[in-house]
């Protein structure tokens, strides 16, 4: 499959997946902006926003269950890159730097949903 395939442009509030979906695919932002939100009775809430050079939807990829937020695109022609699961392991397999960069991520993103988490029970 050639790259250009597994590139995707979207415009201001296109979603790219909804929590609850399954996908095993990980999306890495090449232009634009992400939003990743999670819904509630009361509407959604941002989680973050990720800009150029970011990835999301690492956690369907690695364990193959279904998403935990919506991705939505928040800035016209935002590109983003499909990497499916048999690619992701590829990488993982043959490239120590990119695995390493994706457990550092998620160590922070863990850190920091445990940081919001113990401040709410300490409310």
């Amino acid at each position: 499959m050639t790259i250009e395939k597994c590139i995707n442009e979207y415009e201001v509030s296109d979603v790219i997946f909804e929590e609850g979906s399954v996908g095993r695919e990980l999306f890495v932002v090449l232009e634009g902006k992400i939003d990743i939100v999670k819904t509630t009775d009361a509407g959604r809430t941002l989680i973050v926003t990720l800009g150029k050079g970011e990835f999301f939807g690492e956690m369907a990829v690695i364990d193959g269950s279904a998403r935990s937020a919506t991705a939505i695109a928040a800035a016209p022609k935002t590109k983003v890159m499909r990497i499916n699961h048999a690619r992701f392991v590829y990488l993982v397999s043959q490239q120590p730097a990119f695995a390493l960069m994706i457990m550092d991520a998620l160590s922070k993103r863990l850190r920091a949903s445990n940081t919001v988490n113990y401040k709410a029970a300490a409310s």
